[in-house]
């Protein structure tokens, strides 16, 4: 580290100083300004959804000075990006070509997501489903948590306090 000492120094400077501490406090202070700035940009409304759900994404489209809105169904394969910059992937089939379509998630051109159906998957990008067609590229429907969610609050029990132990 290198320190500027008040004796070498001419009188203006009255304190050491260490470059890479300021440095890294400047980067610092730069990320955290940037995120305050960008927190206003990120959505509130945006649906819980990953890898393997189907969506159908509700896109404004601005043709000449008219604009409407476009509805894009298919399989979410990715989700990448934090923060304002965060992206997802849809995969659709439309006349036996496969057609990919990636989204901004806080673009203001995304009217609103709808999570039609959730998919049971293991892994967080999708890739594979490129390759495969047909009953290959289906998707197990569902997801355990919320069956078992819902069988629980069907007989009245709560997910939170644990089950009835029955003596013997």
């Amino acid at each position: 580290m290198r320190h500027y000492d008040v004796a070498d120094d001419p009188p203006r400077k009255s304190r050491l100083v260490n470059i890479e501490e300021n440095k890294g406090e400047c980067i610092y202070m730069n990320m955290k300004l940037v995120d305050e700035v960008t927190a206003s940009q990120i959505k509130k409304d945006v649906p819980s959804f990953r890898a393997g759900d189907t969506v159908k994404v509700h896109v404004r489209i601005v043709e000449g000075g008219k604009s409407r809105v476009q509805n894009y169904e298919g399989v979410v394969i990715a989700r990448s990006g934090r923060g304002v910059s965060q992206t997802f992937t849809v995969r659709k089939i439309s006349n036996q070509v496969g057609v990919e379509r990636i989204f901004s998630l806080n673009s203001p051109l995304i009217e609103k997501i709808d999570v039609l159906r959730t998919g049971s998957v293991r892994r967080s990008k999708l890739y594979y489903l490129r390759d495969r067609s047909g009953k290959s590229a289906r998707i197990k429907d569902g997801r355990r948590g919320k069956k078992v969610a819902a069988l629980l609050e069907a007989e009245g029990l709560s997910v939170t306090e644990p089950a009835p132990v029955e003596e013997k």
